[in-house]
């Protein structure tokens, strides 16, 4: 690990946003959008870099706010604030201050791992911070975010500290890399970590997990399933790190089969039963396959589940994606009610922005399941730790339906 440097003040440049700046999407600005794209950019972004602090400003010449611009990045500008209010370090701690206040309402005493900033949804965009007990882990979004992260850590750590953090790391790499953690305040943190979740223990794997080391959005759903469990044969699709066989076992659940590409995953989860004192072998079946793969043998077979949670990656990391991503949902959702028992349980999840919900309810219909005839009994989201602004839909990207 390395320690991060970088200064605070950059000067700040006026963006001139184009005559059709405020128009079609750029009109959800003045709701509380917080993104501006760089082709609503008239001028200004010539000799900006990565980081700058930025006043936007309309054709005529009416602030619109401040932000941080990204010239390389589509989104060139993610707004902080309205009109000319600047961003400096007081603002960076007042946010900071309020976003941790939020979670000291939300968060369960039986819970020690929560995401602390939800970006765009708590107003610091481009900044996401998750807490693991006693360890913070910070992920930026984009070049710009990434430029602040000095900036950022001097406005958490003493919020952090306060509550007992001993440890803000920057996780840093790129999808398909390896991660690495630079250390940016207190001490080095272990490669893994144990904390709870509603009571229950697991492992996170701070070195090599996904994210910042653990997916928190699915901490309600991951109890649902637990309630849903008692009894049943459970098949956890895309199962990484075992959050919801873990909770199916807890439940009462007589098996649980877990399916990943990811190995590594699997021996997390097997580490996260024992903290939680059970035996895996006793409980689950961990299969290293790829999933529709998978479901194409267990169909092959006659073999059927009584309760299926299908949790994949995002099919659509952009807008352009989304034909293709929708029909790859409904074959999975197709595949899933094949190898489903009657009078099954399927809990289906969506965690791409660009997929809303009544598209995703769309690959759900008889269309898409035959003729199973299976009704939506329940669709949530995210935590609570994971609020949302009004006017951002992306901020709502997380769809959990449980069809009976």
């Amino acid at each position: 690990m390395r320690l991060k440097r970088s200064s605070m003040a950059r000067r700040v440049r006026e963006l001139v946003l184009g005559s059709r700046g405020l128009q079609g999407p750029q009109s959800r600005v003045s709701r509380g959008h917080p993104w501006i794209w760089r082709d609503a950019i008239d001028r200004g972004l010539e000799d900006a870099s990565a980081g700058d602090y930025v006043q936007v400003v309309a054709p005529d010449g009416e602030p619109i706010g401040c932000g941080i611009v990204d010239p390389t990045s589509p989104i060139a500008v993610r707004l902080w604030t309205r009109g000319r209010t600047a961003i400096g370090s007081a603002l960076l701690e007042a946010r900071a201050e309020r976003a941790f206040a939020l979670r000291e309402v939300l968060a369960a005493s039986d819970t020690n791992a929560y995401r602390v900033v939800h970006g765009e949804g708590d107003r610091m965009p481009g900044l996401v911070v998750d807490r693991y007990d006693s360890v913070a882990v910070m992920r930026t979004d984009g070049a710009a975010a990434g430029a602040r992260s000095e900036d950022f850590a001097k406005a958490l750590w003493p919020v952090l500290a306060r509550a007992g953090v001993l440890s803000l790391v920057h996780r840093i790499g790129a999808k398909g890399q390896e991660p690495r953690l630079d250390l940016l305040r207190g001490d080095p943190p272990p490669p893994e970590v144990h904390v709870r979740e509603y009571g229950v223990p697991f492992v996170v794997d701070l070195a090599h997990g996904q994210k910042t080391g653990a997916f928190l959005d699915q901490r309600d759903n991951r109890r649902r399933v637990g309630e849903l469990a008692r009894g049943r044969r459970v098949l956890n699709l895309f199962s990484y790190a075992g959050g919801f066989s873990l909770r199916a076992a807890l439940g009462g659940a007589s098996h649980v089969t877990n399916v990943d590409i990811a190995a590594r995953a699997h021996a997390t989860a097997q580490a996260s039963f024992r903290l939680a004192g059970l035996d895996p072998a006793a409980h689950a079946a961990f299969v290293t396959a790829e999933v529709h793969a998978f479901l194409e043998s267990a169909r092959s077979r006659g073999e059927t589940w009584d309760l299926i949670v299908s949790d994949p990656p995002s099919f659509a990391p952009s807008e352009k994606a989304l034909p293709r991503a929708l029909a790859a949902y409904r074959a999975l959702h197709r595949a899933c009610v094949e190898v489903l028992s009657p009078r099954g349980i399927l809990c289906a999840s969506s965690c791409s922005s660009h997929v809303d919900a009544a598209s995703f309810m769309q690959t759900l219909d008889d269309a898409a399941l035959g003729d199973r005839e299976l009704t939506v009994v329940e669709l949530s989201g995210a935590g609570t730790d994971h609020p949302c602004v009004p006017a951002f839909p992306e901020g709502r990207y997380l769809k959990f339906a449980v069809l009976m």
